[in-house]
């Protein structure tokens, strides 16, 4: 495992993330404006080490990537909740394109902050966030950071119905 300033991470990881800041607009069907968003990647620092990245596109696409290499994809092809959750998000994350910083550094976050990075023809847009720390005077970070954790939650839950599935197929 190669080590950046905190979080331990894989090759694998890194190729992954990559590829999906790097997903191509024409992917998706619909005539896209330069500053419309048709995905969103949120890196998420977790205790003991642990990075997220949540990937998710305006099909209502969500995938999760952990630092380790590890993944949990294909939920959006079994779980309908999961799909409006993750399009919801995307579709709406447009209202954070002024707070956002238009990059082609892809740095990963240090400490507890959340790395939002905005998908549009016109390029990618970084926002940090601070959970617990996004104040009442920024209400689109508010709102945005609302249904992430959402799409977080049926991520989740997705996850307990399938390792149940697992357990009752066994």
């Amino acid at each position: 495992m190669a080590t950046t300033d905190r979080y331990p991470v894989t090759q694998k990881y890194l190729m992954t993330r990559s590829q999906a800041l790097n997903f191509p607009v024409g992917f998706f069907q619909g005539n896209f404006k330069r500053n419309d968003v048709y995905g969103i990647v949120i890196d998420i620092p977790m205790p003991n080490n642990v990075l997220t990245t949540m990937v998710c596109f305006i099909n209502g696409a969500a995938n999760l990537y952990f630092n380790n290499g590890g993944e949990y994809t294909g939920a959006s092809q079994k779980y309908r909740n999961l799909v409006q959750a993750a399009h919801n998000l995307v579709a709406n994350a447009g209202v954070l394109l002024q707070k956002g910083e238009k990059t082609t550094m892809f740095d990963l976050p240090r400490g507890k902050s959340h790395y939002v990075f905005l998908l549009t023809k016109g390029g990618v847009y970084k926002i940090e966030f601070r959970p617990g720390l996004i104040p009442e005077t920024e209400p689109e970070k508010r709102a945005v950071y609302v249904l992430y954790q959402r799409v977080l939650n049926e991520l989740r839950s997705c996850q307990l119905k399938d390792a149940a599935e697992a357990r009752k197929n066994r």
